[in-house]
């Protein structure tokens, strides 16, 4: 059996994180569940993912070039992780250890420094811990928090792997 080529296992990862947005901005503008400060840092890194897929597959790296784009996909992949991994936590506090609901996003980078907006965000909100959509009994941040453990696995496998017997 051959294997497709790294770049175009490259652009099905950016398909991939493409379809993540895309539900993303399904569920936001036509399901209407507003997103909370938490999943916009999710999107973020999920971008971050899909454009780091779509430069290999546009620069179809050899050598070293290959190493660079596997720790790229490692940072972005873990950054969504762990990101996701605090908001599946905050959806499973019992409920009276839930933090109080805070301001949203915006309202926190107009009016507070950048680090002290990050620090309100990662402590998490009550807004963060509604689970509000369900899929197979998971909610949309472990959803994420498979996608992008299994795309940064499959990014850096296709990364640092051998290119022999490829179509």
């Amino acid at each position: 059996m051959t294997i497709p080529t790294r770049r175009i296992l490259n652009m099905a990862g950016f398909l991939a994180c493409s379809g993540m947005m895309g539900f993303a901005f399904y569920a936001q503008y036509v399901l209407e569940l507003e997103p909370c400060p938490l999943c916009i840092f999710q999107r973020v890194a999920v971008i971050a993912l899909g454009m780091t897929f779509l430069a290999a597959a546009l620069h179809n790296p050899q050598g070293w070039g290959r190493r660079v784009y596997a720790a790229l996909i490692v940072i972005a992949a873990g950054a969504g992780g762990a990101v996701a991994t605090r908001h599946v936590w905050l959806q499973n506090l019992p409920p009276d250890k839930v933090p109080s609901c805070g301001p949203g996003l915006g309202y926190m980078l107009d009016n507070f420094p950048v680090g002290d907006a990050m620090r309100m965000v990662f402590t998490g909100s009550g807004e963060c811990a509604n689970v509000v959509w369900r899929l197979f009994g998971l909610s949309m941040p472990t959803w994420v928090l498979i996608g992008v453990g299994t795309l940064g696995a499959f990014g850096v496998w296709n990364s640092l792997r051998s290119e022999q017997h490829q179509l």
